[in-house]
């Protein structure tokens, strides 16, 4: 097809995120299609290859987590067979793609984000309230706002990848670079927590070019359907992304066997991830190169609150950072350290306070601000997490009950801990459980130092203070404690385009997205250079005598 025009992407900025205020049209539109899905439950999920619906007869299902009892979704596993087919599928689907211009992969991804954030707008936000327990805002900003910025910001960055050339040409030639999709295809495995990622994690490769078999959490399956069907809609030619929900390991071990396995995106646990890095450094001699491994993992996220520090700021900052959407986001406060006069001198009251005014229940109760934890796991977890607290002595200063009689609801917990590496410190517990180490304020440095070395993680944290000196020697010091960091804001919230997300150490691979930065890691860059002036002899003046 030949290139007639340089093309330039709309202007792109974050979507604008609806209040849903009492009386809004766009509460009655929710509230309606919440109603509409409950009355038509359970749906059916197919893997979809190739782009026709394949049911193998293995059925699972998706529990919502508020009502165990019941379930969002029934999906069709995929088997051997259908894995096989979905590999085969996309790498035939390749060569098309790839060679697809630019501005027809673009304008894909660019309707795909319209469509997200207009006419399937409520509908992602149900099916995330349903079966993810997210309350109405938290699936705002996730299944609305984040997924259309990230396939609109996408296109945006691809087109600032595709635009990086060398800036010089030597006299009588012409260097250029292109950036290939990777020879292969690329595996996706999304997580639970956001249906954001579940689009993001298939649509980032696959907007360089590249094919993709993309496997959702259990737990997400029916909200990544729709991201899937979307995308669809959008005009993604059939075979580009297969979408395969099944068991995890034997989906991902089949992929990871494969020749044409070019490329790990993960978002998941941290045991998981290394365990599948493990796997295919095993598997180096089987494939056509050296697979890109990019992963976010988890994260013990902490506050560091000074001695200057805004009390009312931090209180508030605190408890929406750790309880907004359960504790379930990777980037969500798990410890905390408070100077002792700052401590005494209204932060544990009014924690203790504003903890206190949390309802917990149904998402679908506009009043909670708390919804369920995903599943019986988790729920297990978390309270096991709490009694290992209270059997090594530490104080449960509100929380630390739960109720799984009809959905898995924990309250909101905070544990006041005087030893600051016992377990709650240091283990990820990713639920609504805080850990409190009162520090004297003289020993700020020290507890730096505390923060950086307690855990193998690395992804947020945030430091309180209204001591310019402090945020300087805090930023200093936990320089490598942490991917992304706030001054006096909470350590969750990253907006695509404003603050690109991604930890090192045991948090991940730090590939940062919502930028740039990620796309680099799904091309292989070609340098061309063309010379106009043909050669009239081998020899250079260096050999003549």
């Amino acid at each position: 097809m030949a290139t007639l025009a340089t093309f330039k992407v709309p202007a792109i900025d974050n979507e604008p995120m609806k209040t849903y205020a009492p009386g809004s049209a766009e509460r009655q539109a929710l509230i309606a299609t919440i109603a509409e899905m409950e009355q038509q439950l359970p749906f059916e999920v197919p893997c979809i290859v190739n782009g026709k619906e394949i049911k193998t007869g293995n059925v699972a299902k998706q529990p919502m987590p508020h009502d165990h009892a019941r379930h969002l979704c029934t999906y069709h596993e995929a088997d051997e067979a259908t894995v096989a087919a979905a590999i085969d599928g996309a790498l035939a689907a390749k060569e098309a793609w790839e060679n697809m211009q630019w501005n027809d992969r673009a304008a894909i991804f660019l309707k795909a984000a319209d469509l997200v954030s207009g006419k399937y707008r409520h509908k992602l936000l149900a099916a995330t309230i349903l079966g993810q327990g997210k309350n109405v805002w938290q699936a705002e900003i996730d299944s609305a706002a984040e997924l259309a910025d990230f396939f609109r910001f996408g296109v945006k960055f691809v087109e600032e990848l595709y635009a990086q050339q060398p800036s010089k040409n030597s006299a009588g030639a012409w260097n250029r670079v292109e950036y290939r999709p990777l020879e292969g295809f690329v595996l996706a495995v999304s997580p639970f927590n956001f249906t954001a990622i579940g689009g993001n994690l298939p649509g980032t490769p696959a907007l360089v070019g590249n094919v993709v078999v993309w496997k959702p959490s259990p737990a997400a399956t029916y909200s990544n359907y729709l991201v899937y069907q979307i995308l669809a809609e959008a005009g993604l030619p059939a075979g580009v992304i297969q979408f395969v929900p099944g068991p995890p390991a034997e989906v991902v071990a089949q992929a990871i066997n494969h020749r044409a396995f070019a490329a790990l995106h993960f978002t998941g646990s941290t045991f998981i991830f290394r365990k599948l890095w493990k796997d295919i450094a095993q598997n180096l001699e089987k494939y056509r190169g050296y697979p890109r491994i990019v992963g976010e993992t988890g994260g013990k996220n902490f506050h560091v609150i000074h001695k200057s520090a805004e009390v009312r700021n931090a209180v508030l900052q605190t408890v929406r950072g750790a309880f907004e959407y359960q504790g379930q986001k990777c980037s969500a406060c798990s410890r905390v350290y408070v100077a002792a006069s700052v401590w005494k001198g209204g932060f544990k009251q009014q924690l203790l306070e504003e903890v206190a005014k949390i309802r917990v229940g149904p998402p679908q109760d506009w009043t909670n601000f708390m919804g369920p934890v995903i599943g019986r796991p988790a729920y297990d977890k978390i309270l096991g997490y709490v009694q290992k607290a209270r059997d090594a002595g530490n104080e449960i200063l509100i929380g630390g009950t739960g109720d799984d009689s009809k959905g898995y609801f924990i309250q909101p917990t905070v544990i006041l801990s005087t030893d600051p590496k016992s377990v709650t410190f240091v283990d990820e517990i990713f639920g609504p459980v805080i850990s409190v180490y009162v520090y004297e304020d003289d020993d700020f440095e020290k507890t730096l130092d505390l923060i950086d070395e307690t855990t193998e993680y690395a992804l947020t944290g945030a430091i309180f203070s209204s001591d310019r000196s402090a945020l300087i020697a805090a930023s200093k010091r936990l320089r490598n404690a942490a991917g992304n960091v706030y001054y006096n804001e909470k350590c969750t919230g990253a907006v695509v385009g404003q603050q690109p997300f991604g930890g090192a150490r045991a948090s991940g691979t730090n590939d940062k997205a919502g930028s740039v930065s990620i796309f680099y890691r799904f091309v292989s860059a070609r340098s061309i250079k063309e010379n106009f002036v043909s050669a009239t002899e081998f020899a250079y003046p260096s050999n003549l005598v």
